[in-house]
């Protein structure tokens, strides 16, 4: 476990960047302590914005600023900028053609005990859905690092989600990364496990597993939502079946993406691993993630029942 956040890394790479391009702007909606964005603020005063408790400011206003040729990058607990402000993401940003970033901190179960109100299970989708909103996960600190970078000097909008507490590593600093492209941590010719975010460590500690008793397994690490590596999916496609697990709903998410793609060009069997469609249960991560089969055991354990049951073995 590295004692680098997501988070920190993101406040790293703005900082880095802010030193040579003034046009670099970092919006928060008094959530800078949770964001770890306050040592931007306190380096820039000038490239900060502080609008308060209010998400759908929030977005307005880095739309606007953005419009007027700044480079924007909008803070927000994901469970409130993705549901509140989405009229905004939808006319402000996207549907302006705005060059404004969106960050969602503590995605997916990361406020664990606050339960569904401080969940976000449903980002994914809704921000998905929006025209010209590109939506990325990243899995760990250097994967994470490689993308702010990438997203600090292009001009088309995007959604990132990232957790709260430091993610495991599954990378490091030498890593190739290609914006856009999923990474293949492993090739399997049984399964293919397609993850993204926190999901993708557990899925690659499940592959393991089912090496082990015999199977066979690749894992993907589709950090990219949209635009999906459709490519990357036609390739796993060549398993004998595939498993996507993700930290969101069963609707509208990674798995229902892969399965379009799957559907349409390489039909083969899929299990969708995911959130329940009901109110997810208070506890920390592990505990979360254990109880609904997300955990390195639970994936294994999913996949070599869905391997039996569809007469795959």
């Amino acid at each position: 476990m590295a004692d680098t956040s997501n988070r920190q890394v993101i406040c790293e790479v703005l900082m880095e960047r802010a030193a040579s391009d003034r046009d670099l702007v970092v919006l928060c909606s008094d959530s800078r302590g949770s964001a770890s964005l306050a040592p931007f603020a306190e380096a820039y005063p000038k490239q900060f914005v502080e609008v308060g408790i209010a998400e759908q400011s929030l977005v307005s206003v880095a739309a606007g600023l953005a419009k007027c040729g700044k480079r924007p990058f909008a803070a927000s607990p994901a469970c409130f900028l993705s549901t509140r402000s989405l009229e905004q993401a939808k006319v402000g940003v996207a549907y302006s053609a705005a060059n404004a970033k969106l960050i969602g901190i503590s995605g997916g179960i990361s406020y664990g005990a606050l339960g569904m109100t401080h969940h976000s299970a449903q980002d994914i989708a809704a921000m998905a859905s929006l025209p010209g909103m590109r939506v990325y996960i990243p899995s760990d600190r250097f994967q994470t690092r490689r993308l702010m970078e990438e997203l600090a000097t292009d001009d088309t909008p995007a959604y990132i989600r990232v957790g709260r507490n430091p993610s495991r590593d599954v990378y490091d600093e030498n890593t190739p990364f290609a914006m856009d492209r999923a990474t293949w941590l492993r090739e399997g010719k049984d399964v293919t496990l397609i993850a993204c975010g926190e999901m993708v460590k557990p899925a690659t500690e499940a592959a393991a597993l089912l090496q082990a008793a015999g199977i066979d397994a690749g894992v993907v690490d589709m950090y990219c939502i949209k635009p999906l590596d459709e490519e990357a999916v036609k390739k796993a496609a060549e398993s004998r079946f595939i498993v996507t697990v993700e930290e969101h709903g069963p609707f509208g998410g990674l798995g229902s993406m892969v399965s379009q793609i799957v559907a349409r060009h390489c039909p083969v069997p899929v299990l969708n691993l995911s959130l329940p469609d009901a109110p997810v249960i208070a506890g920390t991560a592990p505990e979360v993630f254990a109880y609904y089969g997300l955990d390195g055991s639970g994936i294994a354990e999913s996949a070599q029942a869905f391997r039996k049951e569809r007469g795959l073995v």
